[in-house]
């Protein structure tokens, strides 16, 4: 089994050497991660500037690199440059300190890595974790790698990838997973507004938890009850049909000629 891992807390993140760890001694694994944190960068792809991929010394001389980009940069750069020879099965993301749960997925870097390789037709998974200050990395480094080894051994379809989110660390040893359904919350915007010694306001844009009614059986309703998260999303056909049907026949007689139908 040939893994990539990427992240979008940087090359240097405790949660990617987590990942790390947890893999190394089950696949060939080579790392191309941002040179430093790119959270909230989503698919964002870098076309105004250089890109310059740098070797960086690695634990059991695992091959690592450092990207000054976006994790949807270093998956291009893999599969195209760094790794066009030697592809990988799979692609695995994180472990991100912070919930990937709800709709925080159409903003998160670590899932962009992952949707990347989807759109090159590598399957992934992305690992996130609940907490954000001092997230108990320790204590989902055993779970990793069964949740890896099952969705090699039994293929996720093409265009579908696994989006995992460990629970708080007061759940603390876990103990239970489940398959969830993506969920609605998502971090929103929260600006702090301060003020520049020349007189001038500026804003750090902060964030907080634009909570929803959620279906128990959301990613972050198990998640607030303690059980590991496990979603699959599918990215191949983003098509909303129902829309589609409706107006197919509508909108194509939008600016038809009326006179050109009477002749």
């Amino acid at each position: 089994m040939k893994i990539l891992l990427t992240n979008d807390d940087g090359i240097r993140a405790e949660g990617l050497k987590h990942l790390w760890k947890a893999l190394s001694g089950h696949a060939e694994i080579t790392i191309v991660a941002p040179s430093w944190e790119k959270s909230g960068s989503g698919l964002s792809t870098t076309l105004t500037k250089p890109l310059y991929p740098e070797r960086i010394d690695w634990e059991e001389n695992t091959v690592a690199w450092s990207l000054n980009g976006t994790p949807t940069d270093c998956v291009k750069m893999a599969m195209s440059v760094l790794l066009k020879d030697n592809p990988p099965d799979l692609i695995v993301s994180g472990i991100n300190k912070g919930s990937n749960a709800g709709r925080t997925v159409l903003y998160s870097g670590t899932v962009g890595g992952i949707i990347e390789g989807v759109h090159q037709n590598v399957p992934g998974i992305a690992f996130s974790s609940y907490d954000f200050h001092n997230p108990p990395y320790e204590g989902a480094e055993p779970f990793i790698f069964p949740i890896v080894k099952h969705f090699y051994d039994h293929s996720l379809p093409e265009g579908s990838f696994l989006n995992v989110n460990f629970p708080s660390r007061e759940y603390l040893p876990y103990k239970e997973a489940k398959m969830a359904k993506q969920g609605k919350g998502y971090w929103m915007e929260n600006p702090e507004e301060r003020l520049h010694p020349e007189g001038r306001s500026y804003y750090w844009m902060g964030g907080k938890w634009n909570g929803f009614d959620e279906h128990e059986l959301s990613d972050v309703s198990l998640l607030e009850r303690g059980y590991i998260t496990a979603v699959p999303i599918h990215v191949n056909d983003i098509t909303d049909h129902e829309l589609y049907d409706k107006h197919e026949d509508l909108f194509g007689k939008l600016f038809k000629d009326d006179s050109s139908e009477s002749e």
